[in-house]
């Protein structure tokens, strides 16, 4: 065990140290700039868009609101909790300025990714939509053996690391319940419970998914949200100096320059891609299956879904446990002081939480955790399912892949913390180094898209694409009707909660 923490360790710092750093900032100030900073100018129709119907009626075709909470499920995870902590337990408080940094100027890459998965999308013989970085590399860029090794990069990366990471959460936030817990069959236990209520979903299928993220994650996120603003109100006094903390420790530049590869600048932009997954060829896959009338609508409410991750709810974790862990922090109940990486983990996140609300914030927090992890695996899945179909559509080879993610999830919940983490960021490193790549070459169809939006939007239309519009466009099989007939297919609710075109 020891020998592979120290392998991915040195592979993990590599990766982001010398690379993934500088193609991810680079990648986001690029998109920025060239779509005039899209994620800023069209924030507020981010939330119109939201609202609407599904674009074409169908018992297994999704909506706009229910693609983003599935690819909020995934992103909302317990990255937002466990993420937080362990940035600030590793790179200091300076880290969560870092992680604003990736998610507003990652906010464009989110935006081209996901109108590229919806430009590139195809359906389904039962009628619902699929798409991602495997299928525009295939129909875009004409590399069938590309698509297939991102496929696996995504399947490795979700089915095995982050599923893996969420149970090992879900365990250690059993720590304060059980003494000496990890010594205990607890692990195994709980392990084997939790593959058991994953085996119920997966075999659920898709629909019954994204009927369970629409539920869950609203409930969660607000509640969440409520209990962080009970706290920031009732500790008021302790937020300027929180946060003037945060600002300082990000420009302590001779901090950076004394270990950079554990910085907070290295641990807030890898805590920032595993909250809010912007650029690294996840949330598309989400994005791909809603059911719009143009593609640039799912790429916005996809970077609106980054925002509410970063912006709002990693903050919110970040003041819980700065607010506390920046005084006396009663660690008692968890054995130990606040430093540690034992502790750097969710235990770190429930003792703030105890020392604000006593055992109720223990309970509520631990809550909270597993309602998160949970929504997390079912989106992670669906974003391997999608990806394996890709490769695949042979129902055997399904089956055993839903077995196979079960198992994963029962060893989890007995990981190793470092372990755990090195292995997500590893194969989170590679997705989004191949994904990245990609939307560099390909972003010039998702900003004609956007210029074909904004010109519409300039005329008074609720924009509708139209594939033929754009003749040098690699060929895409879902956008080649008129507006006439896309109106007569979705029989009147074509532009949901828009105003219809006539």
């Amino acid at each position: 065990m020891e020998a592979l923490v120290n392998i991915t360790d040195a592979i993990d710092g590599y990766m982001y140290t010398y690379f993934l750093v500088f193609l991810l900032i680079g990648t986001g100030i690029y998109f920025t700039i060239r779509t005039k900073g899209v994620q800023f100018r069209y924030i507020k129709e981010m939330f119109k868009v939201i609202t609407e119907k599904k674009h074409v009626a169908g018992k297994k075709s999704v909506s706009s609101f229910q693609a983003m909470m599935v690819s909020t499920a995934s992103r909302v995870g317990t990255g937002n909790i466990a993420g937080v902590a362990t940035a600030i337990a590793f790179g200091g408080p300076g880290a969560v300025f870092w992680m604003w940094v990736m998610a507003l100027i990652n906010g464009a890459s989110a935006f081209v990714e996901s109108t590229l998965a919806q430009i590139w999308k195809v359906r389904s013989a039962e009628g619902e939509f699929r798409g991602g970085p495997a299928y525009y590399i295939q129909q875009a860029l004409h590399s069938r053996t590309l698509g297939v090794i991102f496929a696996v990069s995504l399947i490795l990366c979700f089915g095995l690391g982050f599923n893996g990471l969420q149970t090992y959460n879900m365990s250690s936030a059993v720590i304060h319940y059980v003494p000496n817990w990890t010594s205990t069959m607890g692990p195994m236990a709980l392990g084997l419970l939790l593959a058991v209520v994953m085996a119920f979903v997966l075999f659920g299928g898709t629909h019954r998914i994204s009927f369970l993220t629409s539920v869950i994650v609203p409930i969660m996120a607000i509640g969440y949200l409520i209990m962080a603003i009970v706290i920031a109100v009732m500790n008021a006094g302790a937020l300027p100096e929180v946060f003037g903390m945060i600002f300082r420790e990000a420009f302590n530049f001779s901090a950076i320059a004394g270990g950079f590869a554990g910085s907070m600048i290295v641990q807030g932009i890898k805590r920032g891609l595993f909250s809010n997954e912007a650029g690294m060829g996840s949330a598309p896959n989400a994005a791909a299956s809603a059911s719009v009338s143009h593609p640039v609508k799912q790429g916005l409410v996809q970077t609106l879904s980054v925002f509410i991750d970063t912006i709002l709810i990693c903050t919110c974790s970040a003041v819980i446990i700065m607010v506390f862990v920046s005084g006396n922090v009663d660690m008692t109940p968890w054995g130990g002081a606040a430093e540690g990486v034992a502790l750097a983990n969710m235990p770190l996140v429930q003792a703030s939480m105890y020392n604000a609300l006593g055992n109720f914030g223990i309970h509520f927090m631990t809550v909270a955790i597993f309602a998160f992890a949970f929504s997390s695996l079912i989106g992670n899945y669906f974003y391997a399912e999608a990806n394996l179909k890709f490769i695949s559509t042979n129902k055997t080879l399904l089956t055993v892949f839903r077995i196979l993610c079960c198992v994963v999830v029962f060893f989890g919940a007995q990981s190793n913390l470092i372990l755990a983490w090195n292995l997500a960021d590893i194969f989170m490193g590679i997705q989004a180094i191949i994904n990245i790549i990609v939307i560099l070459i390909l972003g010039k169809w998702a900003f004609k898209a956007l210029d074909d939006y904004t010109a519409q939007k300039k005329q008074g239309l609720n924009p509708v694409f139209v594939a033929d519009n754009f003749p040098d466009m690699p060929k895409t099989e879902c956008w080649h009707e008129t507006r006439e007939e896309l109106h007569d297919v979705a029989s009147g609710i074509v532009f949901g909660g828009g105003e219809e075109d006539d």
